[in-house]
């Protein structure tokens, strides 16, 4: 039916632009909130949990790539609910599974918004910037006792901002951190001093934290920017920018590593943290043995130990998503679990260096969540609501890529709704 049948049809599209705009702010928000979660349940989960059951009753739109992404994170969570069958105490079980549930729809949420408007990626990061900043000066803060109560934002002497746990505190820091670093490499040197400032503050932040594994995520991440920037361009003179740009940026760093060594207290705990085997690595039931332990045990449990049992049972976490993954989410999450991680990483790698609006967004999380892979292996990544947004903004970037390529396949390869939106169509400059 044509527009001249429905008289009224033309009054509803300022109304349809008001709420998407309204819309997005909220999704703004949202994100902006997931950088204070100094208790549970978080300001995050009670805004984020009436915003997407409110987008579901307006009309969520789930495609098929995004669907799979749902499937997935589905029978993962089914794992873990079955793996509270074999569990005697209920206390605390099905609260867990309810999180891991929440965070597996927040994941799809965001894949789905960013599939429907791509203009969203950048009111993703950059309010996940502004909420890194903000988090990162209460650690930093806090750290060196710079007002009453401001121990708050520590824990055993580390920065943790307005989070529990500095080792969740500063891989939070890590994406941020790469938006802004891509936007000094590839953007205008106008907007330079501020984004300086910012990557300081942030990796001032994530060195506060103390945590081994924000750097060497922090370490990897850069390098792999600079790496994937310098193989993506082809201009000499564009490749020679962001090699200087980098050499002066390291430069800097150290500078400013220097600086804050010589604070007695940074530099005795910075000393402590760069051992690579702490004593409750390599100790009796250290990180190490338990790991061993565990995995030999849940050879013999198809569908786990339950939710947080296995801290119970050695007075430590797994720290190790792989293990935790086959505690609490039994063999099928493992196998799940493996799947989902191989899958985002081997098909957002076909589509990384291709020339898209959302290129540069999709590089960012890329490198952010093979980082994440990586680091998985001493740490415990199941909660952390900034891997289940990368998740998100990944598999949204992959929807767009495949309707992209569906389009250019049939003839019509116009940009999809949204790319104009973005700053830099060529996808050379996101801030």
């Amino acid at each position: 039916m044509s527009d001249a049948a429905l008289p009224h049809a033309p009054s509803f599209r300022p109304q349809l632009a008001a709420v998407g705009i309204i819309g997005s702010g909220l999704v703004t928000l949202g994100v902006f909130l997931s950088g204070f979660v100094i208790s549970e349940p978080a300001p995050y989960e009670v805004f984020m949990a009436a915003l997407i059951g409110l987008w579901a009753l307006v009309g969520l739109r789930i495609s098929r790539t995004v669907g799979s992404l749902l499937a997935l994170l589905v029978v993962f969570n089914i794992g873990g609910m079955l793996s509270l069958t074999v569990m005697d105490d209920l206390s605390e079980g099905p609260m867990y599974m309810a999180v891991s549930l929440f965070l597996a729809i927040s994941s799809v949420f965001f894949a789905a918004i960013v599939e429907a408007k791509p203009a969203r990626l950048q009111l993703i990061f950059r309010a996940w910037v502004a909420s890194a900043l903000i988090t990162s000066m209460l650690g930093i803060l806090g750290y060196f006792h710079a007002f009453p109560g401001s121990e708050a934002f520590t824990l055993y002497d580390r920065a943790k901002g307005a989070f529990q746990d500095p080792n969740v505190f500063g891989p939070f820091l890590v994406a941020p951190s790469l938006y802004l670093m891509h936007g000094l490499l590839a953007g205008r040197i106008l907007g330079a001093p501020l984004k300086v400032i910012g990557v300081l503050i942030l990796a001032l932040g994530i060195f506060l934290s103390f945590s081994r594994a924000a750097w060497g995520l922090y370490l990897f991440a850069v390098a792999a920017l600079v790496f994937i920037m310098l193989l993506k361009e082809r201009t000499g003179a564009f490749r020679l920018k962001i090699l200087i740009l980098s050499i002066s940026a390291a430069g800097l760093m150290i500078l400013a590593l220097v600086v804050a060594l010589q604070f007695d207290k940074v530099s005795s705990l910075f000393s402590s943290r760069t051992q690579l085997v702490q004593e409750y690595d390599g100790g009796h039931l250290g990180r190490f043995e338990r790991h061993r332990i565990g995995f030999l045990m849940a050879m013999e449990k198809p569908l786990g130990i339950g939710p947080m049992r296995f801290g119970k049972m050695f007075s430590e976490d797994e720290h190790n998503i792989y293990l935790k993954s086959l505690t609490t989410y039994g063999w099928l999450g493992f196998i799940t679990y493996l799947t989902l991680v191989g899958w985002t990483l081997s098909a957002a790698f076909k589509a990384l260096l291709r020339d898209r609006p959302w290129q540069p967004y999709l590089m960012i999380a890329f490198i952010t969540l093979l980082g994440h892979s990586g680091i998985g292996f001493v740490i415990d990544t199941d909660h952390w609501r900034h891997f289940y947004l990368l998740l998100g903004v990944t598999w949204g970037c992959l929807a767009l890529e495949r309707r992209y390529t569906r389009q250019a396949l049939k003839g019509k390869a116009a940009p999809p709704p949204g790319e104009t939106a973005l700053d830099s169509p060529s996808g050379k400059s996101i801030a």
